[in-house]
């Protein structure tokens, strides 16, 4: 109980007080450029051009906007949303550090204990990727162009081997379940690549995580009610 209430009580609102801080502290910082352009040198683009703009970013990943926060949020928990929406590479860093994270401690997803570490296992991972990240701007390019052609290619195979890796850790943990996921998954990718999406707005690939996300909880939810999970 008191630790209950030492998370509850203490460390969310610590966290959502500095949440909010370093958010909107984001937010600043990424409008900053634009900012200096339009009020010290008085660059402003049409209102046209802003909001062709807009409609463009948002017809193709608007709805990664909602999707993803709902998506994630039951794996990292407050304090991992936060810093996984003002660090970035969410799907391809965050989210795997934080699930490896959690099944080294031997924790579940959506716990306290899952939380903390998760947080833990992000912040680890955005310091190895900020001195990774300053070795690559450095050395990386000169790296790089002395690797041969195939095995610069054999990068692009990285990301899917990254999820296939994750999505194989969680199915260990649901057996009757990863196969209707991977089932969801499968399908709606192969109606996306025939065009039964055509009609939405952007690049449709969005519906393949949304179908997938939503479509496995809804269905985990109905066979966990009938005891059949």
């Amino acid at each position: 109980m008191e630790k209950s209430n030492q998370f509850e009580g203490v460390y969310l609102p610590y966290i959502i007080k500095w949440g909010k801080i370093t958010g909107w502290l984001g937010v600043l910082l990424s409008f900053g450029p634009a900012l200096v352009l339009a009020v010290v040198y008085k660059l402003v683009p049409p209102v046209s051009a802003i909001i062709t703009g807009f409609i463009a970013i948002a017809s193709a990943v608007g709805v990664v906007w909602i999707v993803e926060p709902i998506s994630y949020f039951p794996i990292i928990g407050v304090p991992g949303t936060y810093m996984a929406f003002i660090t970035g590479n969410i799907s391809n860093l965050r989210i795997p550090a934080a699930a490896v994270s959690q099944n080294v401690a031997g924790v579940e997803p959506g716990t306290k204990e899952g939380t903390i570490i998760a947080t833990l296992g992000m912040a680890t991972s955005v310091i190895v990727n900020i001195v990774i990240l300053a070795l690559g701007v450095f050395a990386g390019a000169a790296i790089l162009g002395s690797l041969p052609e195939n095995i610069v290619a054999s990068f692009n195979f990285l990301l899917p081997a990254l999820f296939g890796a994750i999505f194989v850790q969680f199915a260990l943990k649901k057996l009757k379940l990863a196969p209707i996921a991977l089932g969801i998954a499968l399908g709606l990718t192969f109606a996306l690549k025939v065009g039964v999406f055509s009609f939405l707005p952007g690049h449709p690939s969005y519906i393949v995580t949304l179908g997938a996300v939503f479509g496995t909880m809804a269905i985990g939810t109905t066979l966990y009610k009938k005891k059949l999970l």
